[in-house]
């Protein structure tokens, strides 16, 4: 019988093998690699690629293959730990999943010592140990001793740390002992979590994903205390005539309107209505009336979509709290900035990934969504974007749209963020690429298992 595997779609579960060998409980291959220094990490090029890949097992039992890989410039070799993948089978008699048993060498438990191709050098000692691949710490040798980065989807949250301790001492440390070595010295809040903390989130995402069919987006529209339609801009009703190109039986609702739906799902439950539309349009932003944002100020709204966020995180503070704070008493602006630099294409570059009025670079939001997500467990956040309008010139940056970020984490400890906007459901990822050189400012909200958006 003739097997077709279809590797593409049929992958659906990689299985790893942990065990309590640390703190993490991911697999451990320090034993193991006690044994390969001579042979694997310091003979030249030449003698490790006469090396055939090796399959052996730690002390728990727990298989790990030994190998090696070259690029361009580099060659690695890497210790990874046994996973299973459960992959579909098509044959003439039908279809069936079979596991078949693989040794990635990005998983967590996954250990690669990174090498120059043309010196021969070591360049980089590389730990994996969370669900996402793109969190990692690495140690690189300065001198006498090695330093560590903490690296969180291609943005350092730590880098070139001292340790204290020598480059080779990480050829046979376990992470137990990397954890205990950098405990005090790399910020480790930022990467371990509780998965099982993020209920409310979850279920707020359900919520709202159930009710989107039921949204249709009409710009400027939002329901005010009385549960009637009105312009954002004005606070007037919308009239009969307005109404005629709209389906009947929807929730009509801007970006804007759409977030304060969500938050009213909040508030009501706690105090019996929903929030008023003029304390949310209040300006947060002085500019001088002689500056260029000034003028443009006189004729456009720049901050609208700033000052809406602004204000509706903070009346959701207000209503949990009982107690009445402005924007700037509540505590309800994201300035974290755990980011000084990023891997780039040509090396590293040093970034500013917040500036006080424009928010965090887009290009940042998937690893400030994880940090915040690890340090804020069951927070949402609300984001005003600042994009270009080019329709005019000079071309103009003003705050116009609004959005909601949901990130948290999965069972599994894998990073998970659902985005709201506009009354639809979208990834993080197609956000960070639609608006890829814009800014976002995010305003944080508490999330709650009593959510009845109406």
């Amino acid at each position: 019988m003739k097997k077709l595997l279809c590797l593409i779609t049929a992958i659906c579960l990689m299985v790893p093998f942990f065990a309590d060998y640390n703190r993490l409980g991911i697999p451990d291959s320090s034993e193991i690699r006690k044994g390969l220094e001579e042979r694997w990490f310091t003979a030249p090029l030449s003698e490790v690629r006469s090396n055939q890949p090796e399959i052996r097992a730690n002390n728990n039992g727990q298989k790990f293959q030994i190998r090696l890989e070259e690029s361009e410039t580099t060659f690695n070799v890497f210790v990874s730990p046994r996973a299973l993948i459960k992959v579909n089978v098509y044959s003439d008699k039908g279809m069936y999943t079979e596991e078949q048993e693989l040794y990635p060498g990005d998983v967590a438990g996954s250990w690669v010592l990174i090498r120059d191709k043309r010196t021969g050098k070591p360049l980089r000692i590389r730990y994996y140990f969370v669900k996402n691949s793109e969190v990692f710490i690495q140690f690189t040798p300065q001198g006498k001793i090695a330093l560590a980065d903490l690296v969180i989807f291609g943005n350092y949250a730590a880098r070139g740390v001292p340790t204290g301790m020598s480059f080779e001492k990480f050829y046979t440390a376990s992470f137990e002992d990397v954890m205990t070595i950098t405990e005090t010295k790399l910020p480790w809040n930022y990467v371990l979590v509780d998965p099982q903390v993020y209920h409310s989130m979850k279920q707020m995402c359900a919520v709202i994903h159930e009710k989107l069919p039921e949204i249709y987006y009409v710009q400027d529209a939002m329901y005010d205390e009385n549960h009637e339609l009105v312009h954002i801009s004005n606070g007037k009703k919308f009239e009969k005539a307005e109404m005629t190109d709209f389906p009947k039986e929807k929730l009509l609702l801007s970006s804007a309107g759409f977030v304060k739906w969500i938050a009213d799902g909040l508030v009501e439950p706690i105090s019996g209505g929903v929030l008023k539309r003029e304390p949310l349009i209040k300006e947060t932003v002085s500019v001088k009336d002689n500056g260029r944002q000034g003028v443009l100020s006189q004729k456009y709204d720049l901050f609208f979509a700033l000052n809406w966020v602004r204000n509706l995180a903070s009346a959701v503070v207000s209503v949990y709290s009982g107690k009445t704070y402005m924007f700037n008493q509540s505590g309800v602006d994201v300035k974290l900035n755990p980011f000084a630099s990023s891997i780039t294409e040509k090396g590293v570059a040093n970034t500013v990934t917040f500036v006080e009025n424009s928010g965090h670079t887009v290009a940042v939001l998937n690893s400030l969504l994880y940090v915040l997500a690890a340090t804020e467990p069951g927070t949402l956040y609300l984001g005003a974007i600042r994009g270009t309008d080019r329709t005019v010139s000079p071309e103009i940056m003003a705050f116009n749209e609004c959005v909601a970020f949901f990130p948290y984490f999965q069972d599994d400890g894998g990073f998970a963020c659902t985005v709201f906007m506009n009354g639809r459901e979208m990834t993080l990822e197609n956000f960070c690429y639609y608006y890829a050189d814009d800014f976002v400012y995010l305003t944080r909200v508490k999330s709650s298992e009593r959510f009845f958006p109406q």
